[in-house]
């Protein structure tokens, strides 16, 4: 809902977007279904680099409202099983954010006011956020990286809390 483009889309994303797109398109909105006409669903915004397209340069073609919340129209028609992609790895994996660093990726929490609720949810529920993005971690890094991921993590968790630090 933020920022200069559409949700980042990783090269192989590209035409699952557009396999899905005669599912998902029952759940869009007009404004967006005229974008996509003209643009397509994702669009190149730098060399190599590509992102959905967007609607009146906000929000992504797959946003759908339901009154005032934001709701993603693929994992709408993933949840019903519909089609079998959740949504851009991007999308699923926010409030992280990836950045590739030759072979490295770099995973950074960005903090912004529409997560708010959610983290004081997360806080209140004692879910930390590596818990809460399970899913999608293990999608794009696989189960032997979570894992050695969250062993990390409770290790810094216990560090942090033992007595004396």
């Amino acid at each position: 809902m933020q920022g200069d483009s559409g949700a980042p889309v990783e090269a192989e994303e590209r035409a699952e977007l557009e396999e899905i797109l005669p599912m998902v398109r029952k759940y869009l909105r007009p404004e967006a279904l005229e974008v996509i006409e003209e643009k397509g669903v994702w669009e190149e915004i730098s060399p190599g680099q590509f992102a959905t397209t967007c609607v009146g340069g906000a929000e992504c073609v797959f946003v759908a409202y339901e009154g005032p919340v934001a709701k993603c129209s693929i994992q709408r028609a993933y949840q019903e099983g519909e089609v079998g992609f959740p949504k851009p790895i991007s999308c699923h994996l926010f409030p992280v954010r990836v950045e590739h660093f030759g072979d490295l990726d770099a995973l950074n929490y960005e903090r912004i006011g529409l997560c708010d609720a959610a983290v004081r949810k997360g806080r209140r529920a004692g879910v930390p956020l590596h818990q809460f993005l399970r899913e999608p971690l293990i999608r794009k890094y696989g189960q032997d990286w979570y894992d050695k991921f969250e062993e990390a993590c409770e290790e810094r968790q216990s560090a942090r809390l033992a007595p004396g630090t």
